[in-house]
């Protein structure tokens, strides 16, 4: 298998194994809808890591794959490929990302479909799809754009430069630097934390926040109103409350 998914202690991790580079061929697309599938319909996945390994995140599209595709071929191909990025940015559950080496073109793609990027110091992220005559067709036009802005991802975009992790973190294009040996350790952490969270309550605020950006802000807000209301039925609401009068805030165990 291109793509691995290994479960412990509530955190599920989707591991890109196509060495050297993790390049995304067909093969790794389907299977990353697959278990971004898998993870959203598992209970015990409470939240989710994608990390490519010591080396490299993933270095983009499988470029001599895509070199033999015509117009037809790619009308139908492209819109497999978004969906199967669309998969994992719709995971209902905390997903971190775990960069190290090269997250470029696909590559920064599926990194931007998660909601933390917690990158190496020696990592390299961009879209360099301009150099071959291209633009993203994963998402990175729009993710990398919503949350930059538009002129710091049109930059990147039309330069298809690489940009450094240090960088990055300026940009807002990650959200943590650590030294390289550190990524996936940190990651998990991360995740772990939020694994034991209110699962409901977890999935109700990415919800939120995730459609409120694509809407006005008075559907947003109903978004919002709806999945606050509706948690009052719930019992980790009950928990935490109750935790909260007797014990403090913080010390809930929530199931």
């Amino acid at each position: 298998m291109t793509v691995n998914f290994e479960v412990a202690d509530g955190v599920g991790t989707i591991r890109l194994d196509r060495p050297p580079m993790n390049a995304l061929d067909i093969a790794t697309q389907d299977r990353l809808r697959e278990l971004a599938e898998e993870a959203t319909r598992r209970d015990d996945v409470r939240a989710v890591v994608i990390w490519g390994g010591e080396k490299v995140f993933a270095a983009g599209a499988d470029i001599k794959e895509m070199q033999v595709m015509d117009h037809a071929a790619m009308v139908v191909r492209s819109k497999a490929l978004q969906d199967a990025f669309t998969a994992v940015a719709r995971i209902p559950k905390p997903v971190v990302a775990a960069i190290t080496g090269y997250a470029l073109g696909g590559g920064c793609e599926l990194a931007l479909c998660a909601d933390f990027r917690i990158a190496a110091d020696n990592a390299k992220l961009g879209q360099p799809e301009i150099l071959l005559g291209l633009i993203p067709g994963a998402g990175g036009t729009q993710r990398l754009a919503r949350l930059v802005g538009p002129s710091k991802a049109k930059g990147l975009i039309f330069t298809g430069r690489q940009v450094k992790a240090d960088e990055a973190l300026t940009l807002g294009l990650v959200d943590q630097v650590v030294p390289a040996a550190e990524v996936y350790e940190q990651a998990h952490a991360w995740a772990a934390r939020l694994a034991a969270g209110p699962a409901l309550a977890l999935r109700a605020a990415k919800e939120s926040v995730d459609a409120g950006l694509e809407t006005d802000i008075d559907t947003g807000l109903t978004i919002e109103r709806n999945w606050f209301a509706g948690l009052f039925a719930t019992e980790d609401r009950e928990t935490g409350m109750r935790s909260f009068v007797e014990e403090g805030p913080g010390k809930a165990k929530f199931r």
